[in-house]
C-alpha cells in the first residue's frame, strides 16, 4: 500500500502504560483469541420470535447469539450496541439495550456507539448518559465540534473508560467531508487524527474505516510516531463489503503489537446472516460469520 514504508522494519516495541480501558481490550482479546467487535443493530423486520414483545424478541435475538458464540474458542471480544436502533423502538428498545449491557457488562467490553458529542455542558451530560446511566466501557464521540466538546469525554478515560473519536468513518459520504484537503496540505481526518495524540488520553480510540484501508493505514502509521497505544474500532466488515482479512493485514504490518487493541466490527453481517443462507438457524448462521471472521484475521 501506498503508505507502507522503511520505518515497518524498525520497531522498538514501544511499550506504554495502559489504563483500564486498555487492559479490558487486551484481556478481553486473548481470552477469547479474537478481536471481533459484533455490533447490535436491531431490525425487528429481520428477527424471529415475532409472537415476543418487542423488547423481548430483541434481547433474545442477540443473547443467544453472543451466548452461544461465548462457548466457542473463538468468539467475539466486544459488543457494539447502536444507540439508534435501539432507539427507534422507543422504550421497548431503549429497555432492550439495557437489558443486554447490564448482561455482558463485564463479560465483554462493551462499545457504546452513539456518536456523542456537543457544547461542554451537553457533553458532560452525555458522559454521564453513557457512563453513569447506560454504564458503557466506551462511547462513540465525534471530534468535529473541537476540544471542548470532547473533552468531557476524556476525562472518563482517566477514570477506565474508552473514547473512540469518529476520524475517518465507513459511510459513501464520508469523503464529503473527510476528505477535504486543508491548508496544511492534509486531508481532514488526517488533521483530526495527528490532534488526538495531543489530546491524548489513555482510553481514546478512533474509529477508522475498513473499506478505505490506505486511510486506514495512514492513521495508524501516526500513532505509531507518536509512540501511543490509540485502540481502533474499524467498522465496514461484511455488508459493506471489506475484508477483516485486509484490515487485520493492515494492523500487523504497520503495528503487530498493538493488535488486541483494536477491534474490527460487523453488525448485520453477523446477526442477519441466517437470511443470506437461507436457514432459519440465526445462531448457526451467525457463529459460521463469526468463525470465518476469525479464520481470516487470524492468530491473536
Amino acid at each position: 500500500m501506498k503508505w507502507q514504508h522503511e520505518r515497518a522494519n524498525a520497531r522498538q516495541g514501544w511499550v506504554s502504560e495502559m489504563g483500564n480501558y486498555l487492559e479490558l481490550l487486551s484481556e478481553s482479546a486473548k481470552e477469547r483469541a479474537s478481536i471481533v467487535c459484533f455490533g447490535l443493530d436491531p431490525d425487528l423486520s429481520h428477527m424471529p420470535h415475532s409472537a415476543l414483545p418487542r423488547e423481548e424478541r430483541i434481547v433474545s435475538f442477540f443473547s443467544e447469539i453472543i451466548d452461544a458464540s461465548l462457548q466457542q474458542p473463538h468468539s467475539v471480544s466486544a459488543i457494539k450496541p447502536n444507540y439508534a436502533y435501539f432507539a427507534q423502538y422507543g422504550f421497548d428498545g431503549l429497555r432492550a439495550l439495557k437489558s443486554l449491557i447490564d448482561k455482558y457488562k463485564g463479560k465483554l467490553p462493551i462499545i457504546l456507539d452513539a456518536k456523542r458529542g456537543d457544547i461542554g455542558k451537553s457533553s458532560e451530560a452525555y458522559a454521564k448518559e453513557a457512563f453513569d446511566f447506560w454504564n458503557a466501557d466506551a462511547l462513540t464521540v465525534s471530534p468535529y465540534m473541537g476540544y471542548d466538546s470532547v473533552s468531557p469525554f476524556l476525562e472518563r478515560c482517566k477514570e477506565g473508560r474508552g473514547a473512540y473519536l469518529l476520524v475517518r468513518t465507513s459511510n459513501a459520504g464520508a469523503a464529503d467531508f473527510q476528505s477535504i484537503i486543508t491548508e496544511h496540505g492534509k486531508q481532514l481526518f488526517m488533521e483530526v487524527a495527528q490532534k488526538m495524540f495531543k489530546w491524548h488520553a489513555n482510553g481514546m480510540g478512533a474509529v477508522v474505516g475498513a473499506n478505505a484501508l490506505d486511510e486506514l493505514e495512514a492513521v495508524m502509521w501516526v500513532f505509531y510516531d507518536s509512540k501511543k497505544q490509540l485502540p481502533l474500532l474499524i467498522p465496514g466488515v461484511g455488508a459493506q463489503g471489506a475484508s477483516a482479512a485486509d484490515t487485520a493485514k493492515v494492523l500487523r504490518t504497520v503495528w503487530l503489537e498493538t493488535l488486541p487493541l483494536h477491534r474490527i466490527n460487523s453488525s448485520s453481517a453477523i446477526a442477519y446472516a441466517y437470511k443470506k443462507k437461507g436457514t432459519e438457524d440465526h445462531v448457526g448462521s451467525a457463529l459460521g460469520e463469526i468463525k470465518r471472521m476469525n479464520s481470516e484475521i487470524g492468530a491473536i
